[in-house]
């Protein structure tokens, strides 16, 4: 019987070498070399047989003496800037890499996916990426109103395409958006149909370009229609229930609350929900909600949640699509994701 903690303290598998395999197949560590790395020298049954011993032995190139030799690293980068606390009930970046994983496997690529604390960190870790050639291009997402990433990844050479929409488009930048103003105009042409003319919106992180043209399209869309500016606003959160719920609080204590509230994602709708309830406002009699992205919460909440609906696993696919163009060479692109539609469910109704 092993003695306690006997099994922490063995030593890890050893790695299987070009010399086990030479050793293995009787065959000179060169020819190893050249039957690997598909360069000639070397008969096709001696290459066979070399192949098929290193497959019995389960070896696997080296990623990082790949890179030196010119090879690719079979990597691709995706960094969030969030914080960790926020993503453990959010469905929507786990559909996004579901989507991504799907396309980048057909081709034997990996995903090297890091949370950090902020855009420096972000920055700094690109560069040690592209430093060690770790990774043959990067994902960005949540792209920032005046983002440093794009200049920067161009200045490494390091291969990217934007997920989201850069503010100021870049023609040099692979882009691969999502049209948050007409989605916008479809949320509020359904409320204002209803007869609503005071309307909140519970948005994500401000200086995300995505949360900044949600806002400038609200704006625009109450205008357009003629509604007081003073009942249509939006306030920033950082995504999570918790500061969802304490939004909806501040609004409703307003003098005259809204009769209708937008979220910008499905954990702070329903969230929002809650905190109705908690106060005794019938949703939606007292308050219509409508989630901005539609998950299994939205469908199981009572009321259901009137949401709008996307393909965010095609959108990560997209994405992953546009990366390998990229590195195969392919042209810088812009290219729109599908738009979503609206759901209309039992949380919307007259005020």
């Amino acid at each position: 019987m092993s003695a306690p903690g006997e099994a922490a303290r063995r030593k890890p598998a050893r790695r299987p070498t070009i010399k086990d395999i030479a050793r293995r197949a009787g065959v000179s560590e060169s020819a190893v070399s050249f039957a690997l790395n598909d360069r000639p020298g070397v008969s096709q049954d001696t290459r066979a047989r070399i192949r098929r011993v290193a497959q019995e032995l389960g070896w696997q190139a080296n990623s990082a003496a790949r890179a030196l030799s010119g090879e690719r690293a079979g990597c691709a980068g995706l960094v969030l800037a969030r914080p960790a606390r926020t993503l453990g009930v959010e469905s929507f970046f786990l559909q996004l890499v579901s989507g991504i994983q799907e396309v980048l496997s057909t081709r034997r690529t990996a995903l090297l996916f890091q949370v950090v604390e902020d855009l420096e960190t972000e920055c700094a870790l690109y560069r040690r990426w592209w430093a060690e050639r770790r990774v043959d291009g990067v994902l960005v997402v949540d792209p920032r109103t005046r983002d440093p990433r794009p200049q920067l990844l161009a200045s490494l050479g390091l291969p990217a395409v934007v997920v989201g929409g850069l503010d100021t488009p870049d023609p040099a930048t692979p882009t691969v958006w999502a049209d948050d103003a007409r989605a916008m105009a479809r949320v509020l042409d359904h409320l204002h149909a209803l007869g609503h003319r005071r309307i909140a919106h519970v948005a994500g992180m401000p200086g995300l370009a995505h949360t900044e043209r949600r806002i400038r399209s609200l704006r625009t869309e109450a205008d357009r229609r003629g509604l007081d500016a003073r009942h249509v606003r939006s306030v920033t959160t950082d995504y999570s229930d918790a500061e969802g719920a304490e939004a909806t609080r501040r609004i409703l204590d307003a003098a005259e609350p809204p009769t209708a509230v937008i979220y910008d994602n499905d954990v702070m709708a329903v969230a929002g929900a809650s905190v109705a309830a908690e106060r005794g406002i019938a949703v939606p009699g007292g308050l219509s909600i409508v989630a901005w992205d539609d998950s299994a919460l939205c469908r199981v909440t009572h009321p259901r949640l009137t949401a709008l609906v996307r393909d965010t696993p095609g959108f990560g696919r997209l994405a992953a699509q546009e990366l390998l163009a990229v590195l195969d060479g392919g042209p810088v692109r812009t290219v729109q994701g599908e738009l979503p539609h609206l759901e209309a469910r039992e949380s919307t109704g007259a005020p």
